[in-house]
């Protein structure tokens, strides 16, 4: 006999020997189990999960050695009262786990169920209210056969309920199945086993290196184990973040031999924190160490602090110690990201009384820095203090040491610092905190000191309901231009207002100048002269508000004019300019004002055909308290229980119809997919007053489910002109508004009359407005001013010209649309609530910040520029651009488009395309055109210093009230 064929014999034989011990094997597991002497693994787990270990034997004793039977609530063991209803929901618990594992596997998508248990998806009801964004990220490839799934899934109720008893049944079959082997049937089976062993051993009798699922590797053990693979982290926990870490994989066979892994082994490798994942790069085996084919190295760099969770598993099943728990914390302190709480651009302080400024340290991408008690927290914080006025020479002699002192100290509790700034003499200042001699993000702000009368006094006008208070002042210039003579005037500070009013015949008073009492309206206090002090004028400043002239004035009683401004302007806004902070009070304030409206269910009928006019017919009637209530949709026709997908559906078509062009109420000023909707006065005529009024009171309705939080949420979906919000917060239009809304008429005609001199151009151009109908007649000629027919336009006058020609066509001729929406705006939402925004912080409160893609970002833009040092400032700006929060960029595309919602395709279809150019100035603050989308950067000598700038230029002219 060959020895090949002795080989066979010898194969054949040591098969036969080991079917032969499984067989035997089987049948004292058989008897085992029909004994009831051990429970399944399964089992035993859950009844560890749940702390009924002290019970194995009780559920031994009932005969129930299935988890299919635990399932079944009424075959369970009774247990004490305190762990019988335990049991019971453990129980149903249960049974809803393996309904929806058993729904997956009819779509073969229940190699997902480990993960839909992470996010907290457990029952078939569970499944209406996950997110298609959360859905997209766990399914990926699979994501349009789980949708169709979904929507395979009964909305009724009892529909739904059925479904579920089948699925049940199912379940139990399937479990009864697993046990129906029989002694013979193992003997059929075992033995056709044994025959296919034979054959395979005959039929290959070497093992091939890509044969590795033969039938011979499950004999012999040659195959892959998650049980006996090793994971090894190479870090310590907890680890800094802002590093690539990196965690090795060794992979096993049964019987102990390295495993060499390959792409078609699935392997699954999720990094994540709550519902983030984290994007991470798998290396298969070791290409320069042929020992090394059975590891797998995974790299990835963790940015937010925290406990993560690493899950690895191979096809359905865990390796050894999955899923592990690693622990991230916060790097060094950063400058940029480190923030002053509560920020304030104007802090109010008493002389000889001390006040408290906390600063939250920060690493560089925004997590709060935790310390050990060796350490020295303070260290590396100075705060420098420079005085914006006098109120005598003498005072300006003195050293800092004599006019404040400073006392820095750290909260172990909750892991802030704590400035404690007292000074000793009243007057104004300008603070800056600085780490390691950079500036902090927010630490740059200004100090009123007052003296203990003149801050009783302040007091006294923030708490008197008698706001008709006023104080001299003299008018030295207007828009930078001196008076000939200063102008005695009165300043009215109210919790709405400053009202600057001239006294005619000393008794006749004259309204000269308004500025609302909000962040756009700011102070400039100017040094005072020695001249000023002489004569007894007191301090000078000037008031701002962004689109009327400034006005330089001077008064004794500067600091408590300032001061009683800026406290009624905190007290409005609940205290810190923060649009975070603002907004948290916002919220808080909506529900304090409807807290005796109750948030209970109203059903309402629409009819999906006429669904604009069948909703305003359905809530014709409705008070403030039912707009307060939950509404309940339901289309006609449509049968479906709303469980918040119908009434979000609901607020997402009604929207629509309200704020797209192509309904009417709304327009645009010219044709784009970007292009901004502003209130139509020339709308259909079957369109009334009452639709804006009606859309005033769905953005209202809107802004009040978010403030109720969580799945009430409910953002407006719309682009509005920002000459249409800042008419809403109550702040006046001027020709700035032209570059945003109606970029055609800017670069045609503002831009032009802006730029060129006017009187050496023959233009016949007059104070007037001509109007057209659609087929280019003259309809009418309209005066933006009296007399506007005989005025012409100079370059002295083209300013105004232009403010009264935008005060026309963007505020005037929609003057009773404004008017009605707000009256349903205010019905639900006071408008003093409102006023505390500016209109790119409305945006942000109305419609959200979306969802923006750094790679779409990436993949549709424009560079204009290619010199190396612009090449290096391009760099700069997307790895700043990367760490930016969804806020921020929000706040950087309404800095360069105009908006910070993106057209439904992304960057893709915003035209002209994101343009980033390189500027010709060197550390100035970066520019915008939003009528071309274009975004200027200039050049900086440090990465630190470009991101500084253009943080500070997004959000430049949007928060605050300050001094310079």
């Amino acid at each position: 006999m060959s020895t090949c064929s002795c080989a066979k014999v010898l194969c054949i034989v040591i098969i036969f020997l080991i079917c032969l011990i499984c067989i035997i094997k089987f049948f004292r597991n058989s008897r085992a189990e029909e004994n009831a002497t051990l429970i399944p693994l399964d089992l035993e787990v859950w009844l560890e999960q749940n702390s009924f270990s002290k019970y194995k034997q009780l559920f031994k004793n009932k005969g129930i050695s299935q988890l299919t039977q635990c399932g079944q609530v009424d075959n369970l063991p009774e247990l004490p009262a305190p762990d019988e209803q335990r049991l019971q929901k453990a129980a149903v618990l249960l049974q809803q786990r393996l309904v929806l594992r058993q729904w997956l596997a009819k779509y073969n998508l229940q190699n997902y169920y480990p993960r839909l248990l992470t996010l907290e998806v457990v029952s078939l009801e569970d499944v209406y209210w996950l997110e298609d964004s959360k859905a997209q990220q766990v399914f990926t490839k699979d994501f349009s056969q789980w949708s169709a799934a979904r929507q395979s899934l009964p909305i009724n109720k009892q529909h739904l309920d059925t479904l579920k008893a089948d699925l049940w049944s199912e379940v139990v079959k399937s479990s009864n199945h697993q046990d129906a082997w029989t002694w013979g049937g193992m003997l059929v089976v075992s033995v056709s086993i044994a025959g296919l062993v034979t054959l395979a051993a005959m039929t290959q009798p070497s093992l091939a290196p890509e044969a590795k699922h033969s039938l011979l590797q499950y004999v012999t053990g040659k195959y892959l184990m998650p049980s006996n693979c090793k994971v090894v982290f190479h870090w310590s926990d907890p680890y800094p973040v802002g590093q690539t870490v990196c965690f090795v994989i060794y992979f096993f066979q049964r019987n102990g031999q390295p495993y060499p892994i390959c792409d078609t082994d699935q392997l699954s490798i999720d990094v994540s924190e709550g519902s983030k994942k984290m994007a991470i790069i798998t290396e298969l085996g070791s290409p320069t160490d042929p020992n090394g084919a059975n590891l797998a190295k995974v790299k990835f760099m963790v940015r937010h602090a925290g406990q993560y969770v690493v899950t690895v598993m191979v096809g359905s099943q865990h390796v050894t110690g999955s899923p592990f728990l690693r622990n991230f914390t916060a790097g060094p302190i950063d400058a940029q990201r480190t923030v002053v709480l509560r920020y304030c651009s104007t802090v109010i302080c008493t002389a000889n009384v001390g006040h408290v400024i906390y600063v939250e340290p920060r690493d560089e991408y925004s997590n709060v820095c935790r310390f050990s008690t060796s350490d020295d927290p303070t260290q590396g914080f100075t705060v420098n203090i420079t005085q914006l006025g006098s109120r005598s020479h003498e005072f300006n002699s003195s050293t800092p040491e004599e006019q404040y002192i400073i006392v820095l100290d750290y909260d172990w509790q909750s892991f802030r610092l704590t400035f404690q700034i007292k000074f000793f003499y009243e007057g104004c200042y300008h603070a800056t905190i600085f780490y390691r001699n950079m500036e902090l993000h927010n630490g740059d702000f200004d100090i009123i000191v007052l003296n203990s009368i003149d801050a009783t006094l302040v007091h006294k006008n923030i708490a008197s309901k008698n706001h008709n208070v006023c104080y001299e002042a003299k008018l030295l210039g207007i828009n930078m231009e001196k008076l000939i003579k200063p102008k005695k005037v009165l300043c009215y500070v109210s919790p709405k207002q400053l009202i600057v009013k001239e006294m005619i015949l000393k008794f006749i008073p004259k309204r000269l100048f308004t500025f609302r009492l909000c962040p756009s309206t700011k102070f400039h206090f100017l040094p005072e002269s020695p001249t000023k002090m002489v004569e007894g004028l007191g301090g000078t400043f000037l008031i701002d508000d962004g689109c009327q002239p400034k006005i330089e004035l001077t008064s004794k009683e500067r600091n408590v004019i300032a001061a009683t401004f800026t406290n009624f302007l905190l007290k409005n806004m609940g205290g810190s300019e923060t649009f975070r902070d603002k907004q948290d009070f916002f919220y808080h304030e909506v529900r304090k004002y409807h807290q005796k409206h109750y948030h209970d269910k109203l059903s309402m009928k629409a009819n999906r055909e006429k669904l604009l006019e069948s909703s305003m017919k359905v809530t014709k009637s409705f008070s403030v308290s039912d707009w307060c209530r939950n509404f309940e949709i339901t289309f006609q026709g449509e049968q479906g229980v709303d469980w918040g997908g119908v009434r979000r559906e609901w607020f997402e078509l009604i929207c629509s119809q309200l704020f797209d062009s192509r309904f009417g109420l709304f327009k645009s000023f010219y044709e784009g997919q970007q292009s901004l909707v502003h209130p139509n006065s020339h709308r259909p005529s079957h369109l009334k007053l009452r639709h804006f009024e009606f859309a005033g009171r769905i953005v209202g309705k809107c802004l009040y489910e978010s403030a109720l939080g969580g799945s009430y949420r409910q953002l407006v979906r719309a682009r509005f002109t920002r000459s249409f919000l800042a008419q809403v917060i109550g702040l006046r239009v001027h020709y700035k508004y032209f570059e945003q809304d109606d970029p055609d008429l800017y670069l045609t005609k503002i831009k032009y009359l802006l730029e060129n001199d006017i009187d050496c151009i023959d233009t016949e151009l007059y104070f007037v407005e001509e109007e057209y109908d659609g087929g280019g007649q003259l309809l009418k000629t309209v005066e933006l001013v009296p007399s506007g027919a005989k005025i012409k336009v100079t370059n002295v006058t083209k300013h105004r010209y232009l403010d009264a020609l935008a005060q026309f066509r963007l505020a005037t001729s929609v003057r009773d649309e404004v008017d009605a929406f707000l009256k349903g705006l205010n019905e639900l939402i006071p408008d003093n609530l409102l006023s505390i925004f500016d209109e790119n912080e409305l945006e942000l409160l109305l419609c959200g910040t979306g969802h923006y893609s750094i790679a779409d970002f990436k993949a549709n833009h424009v560079i204009n520029g290619n010199s190396v040092e612009f090449r290096r400032i391009v760099g700069w700006f997307w790895a700043a651009v990367s760490n930016f929060t969804q806020e921020e960029m929000a706040r950087l595309l309404q800095f360069t488009t105009g908006c910070s919602q993106l057209p439904p395709g992304g960057f893709k279809e915003l035209s002209p395309r994101f343009q980033i150019t390189a500027a010709p100035t060197f550390g100035n603050l970066p520019t915008a055109h939003t009528c071309f989308n274009q975004l200027c950067l200039p050049d900086y000598d440090s990465y630190e210093q470009f991101e500084k700038c253009l943080l500070l230029a997004i959000s430049e002219g949007t928060e605050g009230f300050g001094m310079v």
